[in-house]
């Protein structure tokens, strides 16, 4: 959504960090057959876990989610900033300058190459099977 209501529930329309929507405690921890925790201990860990990924995602985003959001801003500001101003100006002027060169070549292979490939071609034309 550019310039409208930002859509709160839906925070990732282009999936971009979708891999991280899916981690869960199972993805990082596991116990094999033969060494098991007591019970109450890995359930706990799982809850304690899920807590506090939640709330150190949310403590670092209130502290430097802002300050991060505002630099990105200004890096892609930079990014268009150049591209309209610098690196578009000087693709035209390569398109322009490349243009030009590609009419004279295409000149000095008509006037040099072709009367020769044409000169060979009439000769070896002579031959026939």
């Amino acid at each position: 959504m550019s310039g409208g209501e930002i859509d709160l529930v839906n925070r990732d329309p282009n999936g971009l960090n979708a891999h991280l929507g899916t981690l869960h405690f199972n993805d990082v921890f596991g116990e094999p057959d033969g060494v098991h925790s007591i019970d109450c201990v890995w359930k706990i860990s799982a809850k304690c876990f899920d807590c506090w990924k939640l709330l150190c995602y949310n403590i670092m985003t209130i502290l430097y989610g802002i300050c991060i959001a505002a630099e990105w801003g200004c890096e892609f500001a930079i990014i268009a900033f150049y591209h309209i101003w610098i690196i578009s100006p000087c693709m035209k002027i390569i398109e322009i300058n490349c243009g030009i060169c590609q009419r004279l070549y295409a000149t000095i292979i008509n006037c040099c190459c072709v009367p020769c490939c044409e000169a060979f071609g009439q000769l070896f034309h002579a031959f026939k099977k």
